[in-house]
């Protein structure tokens, strides 16, 4: 029998990756996802007999506990997104972020899976030379990781579900984020030709979409195996620091130049090296390079009509 998939938030910038991931493996996939940017991503899934959309809210209680009834497995993906978009609205960060996530889990069963996106800059700011790992102290140093570290937590007390602490994401999706830091970067490169670097020293951890969808399923697959535990989602060889990364990017983008100012601060003061050494010894190992995203941004960004495709 085929399982039943519901993925809140499935037309965003995973989901609409993740979606297809999983019909592609014959998962009967139930997209729920208010289309707050008016993307229209899922269009091609349409022919699917397998393949359900419905326009609507996980803050609907109503809604979501009859779609939970439904379905095998629930992936929610649904969140106000980044430090910078959960400041903007906090009330809606609260409600999206914290409230329907507790809500949800009330009404799910034993029986059920879950597969829950958290973030790896719940780790705040590491201790120089040294990895984090699914041991190190969570020190969440914004609104939106402090709300992710939450429902983590309570995610995880449930016993049978598993959380995938994701490192930043890159790479081209069908609902583009391009505020994301690799995208960004990319963008800027291309189009302004310069990057100013504020604290360019602060070392972060990378992940293609693409690979995050292939986690996701992974997960499904090795569920027994899994369910728990948290796991660390990166791409091992890019623990780089914001100056590494443009100069990454300069190989591709020969006319970018680097500049360094100490004027300014992040407002983003994450600086962690992070160890994928527990989901990699499952079995599971990212695919696509930094590189690989670098040189699918550049020629994705010949097609996008940049200004909508932002979270803030």
């Amino acid at each position: 029998m085929t399982e039943k998939v519901l993925v809140t938030g499935g037309a965003g910038y995973i989901g609409s990756v993740l979606t297809q991931s999983l019909l592609n493996y014959d998962l009967s996939v139930t997209v729920l996802d208010n289309l707050a940017y008016n993307q229209i991503t899922l269009l091609d899934l349409c022919i699917d007999s397998n393949f359900t959309f419905i326009n609507g809210d996980i803050s609907d209680k109503f809604l979501m506990r009859k779609l939970l009834s439904q379905h095998d497995i629930v992936i929610p993906l649904a969140a106000i997104v980044g430090a910078p978009a959960c400041s903007k609205n906090p009330l809606l960060a609260k409600s999206i972020n914290k409230d329907a996530p507790m809500y949800m889990l009330k009404h799910l069963s034993k029986d059920q899976k879950v597969l829950y996106p958290t973030t790896n800059s719940g780790y705040g700011i590491g201790e120089k030379g040294k990895y984090c790992d699914e041991e190190s102290p969570l020190r969440p140093i914004s609104e939106y990781a402090r709300s992710k570290v939450e429902i983590e937590d309570a995610v995880l007390q449930t016993g049978n579900a598993i959380t995938f602490r994701l490192a930043t994401v890159f790479g081209m999706s069908p609902r583009m984020r391009m505020d994301l830091l690799v995208n960004d970067f990319v963008y800027r490169g291309l189009t302004d030709e310069y990057i100013v670097l504020y604290e360019g020293e602060f070392r972060r951890n990378y992940v293609h979409v693409r690979d995050v969808a292939s986690a996701f399923l992974f997960g499904i697959v090795h569920y027994e195996k899994m369910k728990g535990e948290p796991y660390n989602t990166g791409l091992s060889s890019a623990n780089l620091t914001k100056r590494e990364l443009c100069e990454k990017i300069k190989e591709y983008i020969n006319h970018l130049d680097i500049f360094s100012s100490d004027t300014g601060k992040d407002p983003d003061q994450r600086d962690y090296l992070v160890s994928n050494e527990k989901l990699e010894s499952m079995g599971w190992s990212a695919k696509y390079s930094l590189d690989d995203g670098i040189k699918e941004l550049i020629k994705g960004y010949q097609l996008l009509r940049p200004k909508i495709y932002s979270n803030v």
